[in-house]
């Protein structure tokens, strides 16, 4: 499962993006964060699915204890 730390994430629109392992930002909605919201730095693991415009996107995000 990729691991990532949370660049920034917008509580009032609901999403923001997540920075993996390789350097490369990955777009997250809060539908897709198990707690429901994150905090910039948040150590995460999500998996990696696809947007509905084509885009991959990370969903099944929980919080690196």
């Amino acid at each position: 499962m990729p691991k990532g730390t949370v660049k920034w994430f917008n509580r009032v629109k609901g999403f923001g993006f997540i920075e993996k392992e390789d350097g490369n930002d990955v777009f997250v909605h809060k539908s897709d964060v198990d707690s429901g919201t994150l905090n910039e730095g948040d150590e995460v693991e999500f998996e990696l699915g696809e947007a509905p415009d084509g885009r991959a996107c990370a969903i099944s995000v929980s919080k690196v204890e």
